[in-house]
């Protein structure tokens, strides 16, 4: 399966909310397997529909390089903790730069796999920070616009002087 191109910040496809994924069938198995290609070949975390130009409600996550990738379809969060934690996130789709967001530390997850049969997930720590930010970019909220404004200006100009570099 082929690695799909990358959708590069400021392009208004990662503004867009994914819509639900409703055919749970080769199509999407398919692009499942086109899209972790794409994660493994840019060696990224995590990785979604929005991020290769396709409107599917679909990411995948590994957590860790040396974890498996896991599949989720419609993903949604249902539950975060009231206690927070902080962990450094970025964005293949804005390349070179990063910058640490403050997120809930604990998430329960509702998702299906690619069959569509449901499931609930309670995460905590790096993966819950990583579900929590392809739900956003999923949703159409890309990741800067959780930083402050003036943090969110400081990464648009280094990301501006490394586009130019």
């Amino acid at each position: 399966m082929p690695a799909l191109p990358l959708v590069l910040y400021p392009d208004p496809r990662l503004r867009l909310a994914a819509p639900p994924a409703t055919a749970f069938d080769e199509a999407l198995r398919s692009f499942a397997g086109d899209l972790l290609d794409t994660l493994l070949s840019v060696s990224a975390l995590g990785l979604t529909g929005p991020h290769v130009g396709a409107p599917v409600r679909l990411t995948i996550i590994r957590a860790g390089l040396d974890l498996a990738p896991r599949v989720y379809v419609n993903p949604e969060l249902v539950w975060a903790s009231p206690e927070s934690a902080r962990h450094r996130e970025g964005s293949v789709s804005m390349p070179g730069v990063d910058e640490e967001i403050e997120r809930p530390a604990r998430v329960r997850v509702r998702f299906q796999d690619l069959d569509g049969t449901e499931h609930e997930a309670e995460e905590e720590g790096f993966l819950a920070a990583c579900l929590q930010h392809e739900i956003d970019q999923l949703d159409g909220l890309f990741w800067i616009e959780r930083l402050s404004r003036l943090k969110r200006e400081r990464v648009l100009k280094r990301y501006a002087k490394l586009r130019r570099g």
